[in-house]
């Protein structure tokens, strides 16, 4: 277990420090390390300090926050195919942010509003799939998917009456940027915080992987766990979403690689896929920048290339 975790921390530095020296302008190791020492106080420590950590930083913070919900998601629905992006968690996050932004809220609303949204997303797609009777995986993702539908038509309408000012920006927010990020640390003390609050309740995740009716004969107190995934998985949502916008099928891909490698126990898993979902999505920002630089591509079209025949091909598997 702490060797897995420390050959994932190894190479989550090493995509960072890539990202910190790739660009429209190359920094050399030597420059880059002249900056890092504090001997470095000219064009390159402006570039590596002021413009590149914050994004790097930021799409670290937001890829763990995402794969950490899309592991504790994948646990509730003992499915692979759950994910915060498939499931309109993001888009309900997405939709509240949006409307705090039209109503020219400060950030500190837009993340609340961002939270409220995804925890309603959550809420409406459980009761939904409930319905009369108990829900099963398969009926609770298709509810997801047509629920998230709906996100997508509500946040068309409003960039419908967005003012044409602020409508590029908002476009590209939604398609999920990292260039606009500047503010990486409360994602990551958030991300740091739902680790280790989770961790204790690892042995109870890996029952309640088995089934809730095998986990309260086991004496877990399957409900409060239960929102407690709710509620957390939300939070995470939210927290990316207001960093990066929305961004998709990183909480699919990761957790389940790292499944199919590590096993499948949460106190494993949670931290590696923090760590892991971190450089994925450090590493797909450093593509998205520099593949046709100095032009940039949204992250999000990065992570969809990727996420989309995933998805594809774990629908084909659970046939």
């Amino acid at each position: 277990m702490i060797r897995s975790l420390t050959v994932l921390f190894v190479l989550a530095l090493l995509a960072c420090v890539f990202s910190l020296a790739v660009g429209s302008v190359t920094v050399t190791p030597a420059a880059l390390w002249q900056v890092i020492t504090g001997h470095e106080e000219g064009l390159n420590r402006t570039l590596l300090l002021d413009l590149r950590l914050p994004r790097t930083v930021s799409a670290f913070a937001a890829g763990g926050l995402l794969a950490v919900a899309g592991a504790l998601m994948q646990v509730l629905l003992r499915n692979p195919l759950a994910d915060p992006y498939v499931l309109g968690l993001s888009g309900g996050a997405a939709t509240g942010a949006l409307l705090a932004m039209l109503a020219g809220a400060g950030m500190v609303l837009v993340s609340g509003a961002a939270f409220a949204g995804a925890l309603f997303a959550t809420v409406l797609v459980f009761g939904l799939a409930h319905g009369t009777g108990s829900w099963t995986p398969s009926r609770l993702l298709l509810t997801g998917v047509v629920t998230a539908a709906g996100w997508g038509a509500a946040i068309t309408l409003m960039l419908a009456v967005t003012p044409a000012h602020q409508l590029p920006g908002m476009l590209y927010w939604l398609m999920g940027d990292v260039s606009y990020a500047r503010t990486p640390w409360p994602g990551l003390l958030v991300l740091t915080a739902a680790v280790i609050a989770m961790i204790p309740l690892a042995r109870s995740l890996n029952v309640l992987a088995r089934g809730p009716m095998q986990a309260a004969a086991l004496g877990v107190s399957v409900r409060p766990l239960e929102w407690t995934i709710y509620v957390l998985a939300s939070l995470l949502t939210a927290t990316a979403v207001t960093s990066v916008g929305s961004i998709g099928f990183v909480g699919l891909i990761v957790p389940h690689m790292l499944r199919l490698i590590l096993g499948n126990d949460q106190r494993l898993i949670l931290p590696a896929s923090a760590l892991a979902g971190g450089t994925l999505l450090v590493l797909a920002d450093t593509l998205a920048r520099t593949v046709i630089a100095p032009e940039q591509l949204p992250v999000g079209v990065i992570t969809a290339l990727l996420g989309v025949p995933t998805f594809l091909l774990l629908l084909y598997r659970s046939r």
